[in-house]
């Protein structure tokens, strides 16, 4: 498996999920479990299923969480040396050719979040703005089409 970029933040909200997962969640199917065998006959018993299920799925997680944060470079853009280039971690206003002005933080995939204005290394907008400064014009090709955007601000927060 490969390095997978993760920000300080990234990184911190994937602890908090495994810890929750191995402190909260792995205990409480247990619990169900163990409920659900009290009632009777176990291949008929849906709860009991239910409950097999769902702890499957929480030590699933868990899996794959401990394996990305194995795996992660985690990458804290204000220690970059990126001198105003837009780069993993950075916070980029840009601003559309129709005028409209939007702001994204290029993260890790698992952080890429478009409500929060979180966008993945990976996606088209993102590879189109790496290296760029602010003042620069890119074209990015999307499923909609061609969009041109201006760098207006690279920050690194």
């Amino acid at each position: 498996m490969s390095t997978i970029p993760l920000t300080t933040n990234g990184a911190e909200l994937l602890r908090q999920e495994l810890h929750r997962l191995k402190t909260v969640e792995r205990p409480n199917a247990i619990t169900a479990i163990a409920e659900a065998r009290t009632h009777g006959d176990l291949s008929e018993n849906a709860e009991y299923d239910a409950a097999k299920e769902r702890q499957s799925f929480i030590e699933g997680r868990i899996k794959e969480i401990e394996a990305k944060l194995g795996n992660a470079q985690i990458i804290d853009p204000k220690l970059l040396d990126a001198e105003g280039r837009c780069v993993f971690g950075a916070t980029v206003e840009l601003e559309e050719k129709n005028g409209e002005a939007v702001t994204y933080q290029i993260v890790g995939d698992d952080e890429a979040d478009i409500k929060k204005g979180k966008i993945s290394v990976g996606s088209p907008i993102a590879r189109a703005i790496i290296g760029k400064y602010a003042g620069d014009e890119v074209e990015v090709q999307t499923p909609g089409g061609v969009r041109k955007y201006e760098v207006l601000e690279v920050r690194y927060e």
